[in-house]
């Protein structure tokens, strides 16, 4: 009898072990389960935001060319179509994520700009005012709230500009794609060379050719007129190769300090209005300007624009600034040359359309710290350069 009893209590004990490790089991089935939907939700919910940002161009369409509010946000290019992002409406995004990141001019004035920098001063200065936030996106999407997404735009195409020499000239032009080097790929390049001039006012010269890259992917550049010792300019690279398209620059400047720029061009509005401004610290000399707007063509040639007010005098003091206007529907670069009293030189580059220069993009929150981050990938292009987008999605639930 004590023995039955026992085979039971062993029994009804091997039965309660089970029914707990099945329910163990069942519970992380169930939990797996749970997590896999959350996932797969915020992975749909990833396509969703990249499919409105790359395939819609906005509401108004074309509010990357103009200072009105916005309805509904899109990036698309509404005069491409397809997978062709807006060169416009990328300006008007703002990307600076603190205060800290924010351009204040004139100096406490509340006047504050967002800043899409390129590279040494080159960059897009738009006011904060005209510019789209993060929150008022994520609204517009319907994701204020329940979801965050960051949206990264960068070039295809990796394009490093280096100087080799001078008098004469001579620059290396290497391109990669995919960590690969780009062989064959057609060069379409511009050297802007900034002289003393013979009047008033400092000159631009631009030299234009082509060139091709070699097995390696590289190629030297040499530009026999420009024979001076210590040349300022500004060049740019427009590369093509089998529909893949990219850009790179390079500037070299003769001023004390070559981390900094003299003169810093700003975006009053988006109709095209300009603030040529004198990037005044307290001891920086006044310098005289020329400034020259270059349309970018399909095929990557530059074409001057005469604009007002191309020439003038800035310092820091009485004359801070002065403005001008450009074509806000062409796509090109604003290249200001200047000179200060002691004969240096320097210039500056304002690209009017986001891949006129091959600028990069961030725009959105922060996913460090969640657990699952989805992310979609879209090869684009921004005014014929080839781009990639990435969003990456996360729910703000946990």
């Amino acid at each position: 009898m004590a023995g039955a009893t026992i085979d039971h209590m062993v029994a009804v004990t091997i039965l309660i072990a089970a029914l707990l490790l099945t329910m163990g089991i069942y519970n992380q089935m169930f939990a797996s389960a749970v997590a896999y939907e959350s996932n797969r939700k915020v992975a749909m919910k990833a396509v969703d935001i990249i499919n409105t940002a790359c395939i819609c161009p906005g509401n108004p369409e074309n509010w990357g060319e103009t200072n009105t509010s916005l309805l509904g946000f899109g990036l698309q290019d509404p005069q491409a179509g397809g997978y062709a992002l807006s060169p416009y409406s990328l300006m008007r995004l703002r990307t600076s994520s603190n205060d800290s990141q924010l351009v204040e001019y004139p100096l406490g004035s509340g006047l504050f700009y967002n800043n899409i920098s390129a590279n040494y001063g080159h960059g897009i200065f738009s006011p904060v005012g005209d510019c789209l936030n993060y929150t008022a996106a994520a609204k517009m999407l319907g994701i204020n709230g329940t979801y965050g997404f960051r949206l990264d735009i960068v070039p295809t195409l990796d394009v490093n500009v280096s100087q080799v020499a001078t008098k004469p000239l001579k620059l290396n032009v290497e391109v990669h794609g995919s960590g690969l080097p780009l062989s064959g790929a057609t060069l379409n390049y511009h050297l802007f060379h900034v002289d003393k001039g013979e009047g008033e006012y400092p000159s631009i010269t631009k030299y234009s050719d082509v060139n091709q890259t070699n097995s390696s992917g590289s190629v030297d550049i040499e530009f026999p007129y420009v024979m001076n010792n210590e040349p300022s300019y500004s060049f740019t690279v427009y590369v093509s190769l089998g529909g893949v398209t990219g850009v790179g620059y390079y500037t070299c400047n003769t001023l004390p300090d070559e981390d900094v720029q003299y003169v810093i061009p700003l975006i009053q509005d988006f109709d095209g209005k300009i603030i040529i401004a004198h990037n005044w610290n307290g001891d920086m000399p006044a310098v005289t300007y020329n400034t020259t707007f270059f349309v970018l063509s399909s095929d990557f040639r530059m074409h001057p624009i005469q604009i007002d007010n191309s020439t003038g005098q800035l310092d820091g003091a009485e004359n801070p600034y002065n403005t001008t206007e450009i074509r806000a529907y062409e796509v090109g670069l604003l290249v200001i040359s200047y000179l200060t009293p002691e004969d240096d030189m320097g210039s500056v580059i304002l690209p009017w359309g986001v891949g006129a220069l091959g600028v990069s993009i961030s725009f959105g929150g922060d996913p460090t710290g969640y657990s699952f981050v989805a992310t979609e990938l879209r090869q684009v292009s921004v005014n014929d350069i080839s781009y990639q987008v990435k969003v990456s999605t996360w729910s703000l639930s946990g």
